[in-house]
């Protein structure tokens, strides 16, 4: 490697925090379960004290999480959930959060049901357009929080047209990156202040452990959110951070073949009779809109992942079709290797309800699908087989 230049990422994802173990030399991050540590002395110690505070296993995970966003410091927290809490407690009773309209399910869930009772007010727009986020900032406005994707209808927003925005108005703007992970997108360059990831997605990779972490452009950021590891407690294990760090060795592969399938079956759907449409920002479309979307795609992401949203017409047709399904697993969640298919309106959107739902577009035909690293033939076949069915 050339002196002064960056490693690639797929060099950092498996060497960056993830350095041989010095006492042993192990090629793997050690699993530290220890609780406590010994001390020398009063005030004495070798950098830990208590796991709550700090832990080596989940220290190297966050050493490494941050390398792949090109942050300055990363902190895990024990779900997706509690890492976007951790971010809104960084804000007090009286501030303005300016929201995109379609996020998760249950991030709205947190926000109304929950934080709205600490104080914490929010306004929700569609962020696709970047000037509705302008109108909709107060001056109690303290924060934008983004996602891009947007889960489930793919929604895009110009990141870095919506950061010239936070900077004017002083808002710090939050992405949720969980659908692209950092091997597609990065919006720290794009001129974010934080990015947000459910770990147990993409980046865990394999179905089988809960994590959230977020990335930070700014050192008083991760001293905050540090503090609030160490007071809330909701903190990552060092199992779970080991299994993060073991499946982000293998993250630039997976995600090559995430996008290859994941673009071949969004041809494959948007050319079939039976699916009335598809979303999928590496789909052109016709319209105007869809054009743009699409133009926006390839300027702020090097991939279109493996996100899919489709409609089959009714709650009835995705029924039928879901249950005839072999390949692809019914299931909430995304970014495993397996291809998991989901249904928004009954699974990761029940809470919003029926009016809810109707006001940004999630009908009860709407499919999702987090097409996974299976033999392509084998997935499209399996759908086929789904939507014959209707």
């Amino acid at each position: 490697m050339k002196k002064n230049r960056q490693a690639g990422f797929a060099t950092r994802a498996i060497h960056d925090g993830q350095q041989p173990d010095p006492l042993t030399g192990a090629v793997n991050v050690p699993i530290y379960l220890s609780s406590t540590y010994v001390q020398q002395g009063i005030g004495e110690n070798k950098g830990y004290e208590y796991s709550r505070v700090s832990n080596p296993t989940r220290d190297r995970l966050e050493e490494n999480l941050a390398s792949l966003e090109g942050g300055v410091a990363a902190r895990v927290f024990g779900s997706g959930m509690a890492a976007i809490n951790a971010i809104a407690s960084m804000l007090k009773s009286g501030d303005h959060l300016v929201c995109g309209n379609d996020l998760y399910g249950g991030t709205q869930r947190l926000f109304n049901q929950v934080l709205t009772g600490f104080g914490l007010e929010f306004s929700y727009v569609d962020t696709s357009d970047a000037t509705n986020v302008e109108r909709a900032i107060r001056k109690n406005t303290r924060m934008v929080y983004v996602e891009t994707p947007t889960n489930p209808l793919m929604r895009l927003s110009d990141l870095e047209e919506i950061s010239k925005i936070c900077r004017r108005k002083k808002a710090e703007l939050v992405v949720d990156n969980t659908f692209m992970s950092p091997y597609f997108q990065q919006p720290l360059a794009l001129g974010a202040d934080m990015v947000v990831h459910s770990t147990t997605k993409f980046l865990n990779g394999h179905s089988d452990g809960l994590g959230g972490v977020v990335v930070c452009s700014k050192p008083e950021q991760a001293e905050m959110l540090a503090f609030l590891q160490k007071c809330a407690g909701a903190i990552l294990s060092p199992f779970e951070c080991w299994m993060v760090l073991r499946g982000v060795k293998t993250l630039a592969a997976r995600m090559e073949i995430h996008d290859r399938n994941g673009r071949a079956v969004a041809d494959f759907l948007a050319r079939h009779k039976k699916v009335k449409k598809v979303f999928y920002p590496g789909l052109a479309g016709h319209s105007q809109d869809e054009i743009a979307q699409h133009d926006l795609a390839k300027r702020q992401m090097s991939g279109f992942g493996s996100m899919i949203t489709f409609e089959t017409g009714s709650l009835k047709n995705a029924n039928r079709m879901l249950k005839k399904l072999r390949v692809c697993s019914l299931g909430e969640s995304l970014g495993g290797v397996e291809t998991l298919i989901s249904h928004p309106a009954t699974m990761t959107h029940a809470a919003l309800g029926e009016k809810g739902r109707k006001a940004i577009g999630i009908t009860d035909g709407l499919v999702r699908i987090s097409v996974g690293i299976e033999d392509l033939q084998d997935i499209l076949d399996d759908l086929e087989m789904g939507l014959a069915a209707i």
